[in-house]
């Protein structure tokens, strides 16, 4: 019992700040909203979103968890193929220039320009979303396993040469610990950039009506000068976003907590704590 107490405490705690953050940019909000009196068309109040957040809950809720499955399959491929391409490239400087360049377009490019191709290659729906998010989140992922590869403590290195290890020993024991603070971080990054993918594919390829995702209710309601819609289902997509990335850092906290000084003391990953 006083475990439970002692963990909705920590909640709590954890959370009043972003929450009266949240709660003072929208006192913020409203009073510039009234004292320049902006038109509603354009900037909303704050209550006129939250009223239509809660008219319009059902769709909101359906989409956004449409929206969430599709942004979690992107960043599980994401994370999956990301992880593998990095550890190849980590233990193979050939193979680093052969690829590095090639994976840096995949962030250089802009998705909106590659996003009509992927409906074409993939259809209509989430199968096409799913790429989006993969191609927006992969890079962070393979960029942060790389630099995690190569940050192994040189002295360790040599110690497991003299011990005669062999490949998948230093790999278990050794890269794998040493990389993966870097693969945490590259995740975390990822996390987000998987729902803003999500979206853009949405945006070009996604379905209207009754299996609505918040990319096309979003551009349905801009489309009918609906604001405060935009506002909302904005907020939604932000939920999803933050519960993406809080189910990361959860993750990496649980890896970490016990050896790495990231998860422990102030580090970012223990401020989440």
């Amino acid at each position: 019992m006083k475990s439970t107490a002692h963990a909705v405490g920590h909640l709590l705690w954890a959370a009043w700040p972003p929450l009266l953050t949240v709660l003072v940019i929208c006192v913020i909000w409203g009073l510039c909203h009234y004292v320049f009196e902006i038109p509603a068309y354009l900037v909303p109040t704050p209550l006129a979103v939250g009223q239509t957040a809660w008219e319009s809950r059902e769709p909101l809720a359906l989409g956004g968890l449409r929206t969430a499955l599709t942004a979690l399959a992107g960043f599980g491929v994401a994370a999956i193929g990301g992880v593998i391409l990095g550890a190849m490239m980590g233990t193979s400087r050939m193979l680093t220039r052969g690829l590095y360049p090639i994976t840096t377009l995949l962030q250089t490019v802009p998705l909106v320009a590659i996003a009509p191709l992927l409906v074409v290659w993939f259809g209509y729906g989430p199968p096409s979303a799913i790429a989006a998010a993969a191609i927006a989140a992969i890079f962070p992922v393979i960029a942060n396993t790389v630099d995690g590869l190569r940050s192994v403590d040189p002295g360790l290195s040599e110690l497991f040469s003299q011990l005669r290890a062999k490949p998948g020993q230093r790999w278990r024991l050794l890269a794998l610990p040493s990389s993966l603070p870097g693969i945490i971080t590259g995740l975390r990054i990822a996390a987000g950039l998987a729902v803003i993918g999500t979206l853009i594919g949405e945006f070009v390829g996604g379905y209207s009506g009754e299996n609505a995702s918040l990319g096309m209710i979003i551009l349905s309601a801009m489309r009918q000068s609906r604001t405060d819609l935009v506002f909302a289902a904005v907020g939604f997509a932000a939920v999803v976003g933050f519960a993406l990335f809080g189910v990361v850092n959860a993750a990496g906290w649980l890896l970490l907590h016990t050896w790495h000084p990231s998860a422990q003391g102030g580090g970012s990953l223990a401020a989440w704590k």
